[in-house]
């Protein structure tokens, strides 16, 4: 049976763990430029990067509240799909599963 409070509190971590990684990178971002052109290169590379994980965090953090906000509707661990139950496996590795695996599929 799954136990509801513990999955919004491990969400509720997550959430911070990623909020607080988006403001990292978001001052890593806003750094100064160097005044070495080759290494503005590098620093232009390593921005990309660091734009691709700060978009993979809000999108994790969309989830999440999608999430939270089915465990306030009470619909929490049923498949956006077809309605059925998501099996607690695919819950416990993946909390803010919103289909089963056939549907994910």
């Amino acid at each position: 049976m799954l136990n509801i409070g513990a999955i919004r509190t491990r969400l509720e971590t997550r959430r911070a763990e990623l909020g607080a990684k988006i403001v990292e990178i978001r001052e890593d971002l806003r750094g100064k430029a160097d005044p070495n052109f080759s290494e503005q290169a590098t620093e232009a590379e390593a921005d990309e990067v660091l734009e691709g994980l700060e978009n993979n965090a809000l999108a994790e953090i969309a989830q999440i509240e999608a999430a939270l906000g089915r465990i306030e509707q009470g619909v929490y661990g049923q498949c956006a799909g077809c309605e059925e139950l998501i099996d607690e496996k695919r819950l416990e590795a993946l909390p803010y599963a919103a289909q089963c695996i056939a549907c994910a599929s």
